[in-house]
């Protein structure tokens, strides 16, 4: 699987902003009702809380990177995060998004900077092969083919 062209991090967070904001509302819904009822339909809103609590929090800390990818200067030829990399794992070429797990979660097959290979590949330059352990005891090697950030969505 690659990244679709045209995919860039800020579009693809904004939609997964969006779909946690539903989800969010849509739990809401149940931790708003009155607690009543015995104390398993009281539990249900003591968790529909604690949903609304969690989702307010990686909303807050999703909205936070959409911000910093904005501000983020971008260095053509080196890799950065929310660049389009494409990288040869030794298999042949793949294409990833530099960036935030979330969005792997919006789809988008995605090398975060804090991973082995995400600390590897930041700051490197087009042409490079660098190295990194996935585990202790193993070490892989990496190209970078291509890094940059994608051509604005139509």
């Amino acid at each position: 699987m690659t990244v679709p062209a045209n995919t860039d991090s800020v579009t693809l967070l904004s939609q997964r902003l969006c779909a946690l904001r539903a989800e969010r509302a849509e739990v809401l819904v149940d931790a708003l009702i009155a607690p009543s009822g015995d104390l398993a339909d009281r539990a249900t809103n003591v968790e529909a809380s604690i949903r609304v609590h969690l989702l307010d929090e990686r909303i807050a800390a999703l909205e936070l990177q959409v911000d910093e990818l904005r501000r983020l200067p971008h260095t053509d030829g080196v890799v950065s995060v929310g660049d389009v990399v494409t990288l040869d794992l030794g298999d042949g070429d793949e294409t990833y998004l530099v960036g935030p797990v979330e969005q792997a979660f919006a789809g988008a097959d995605t090398v975060t900077p804090l991973s082995p290979l995400g600390r590897a590949i930041v700051g490197a330059s087009v042409g490079d092969t660098v190295t990194y352990d996935p585990r202790p005891g193993v070490t892989m090697t990496v190209t970078i083919r291509s890094a940059g950030q994608p051509a604005p969505a139509v």
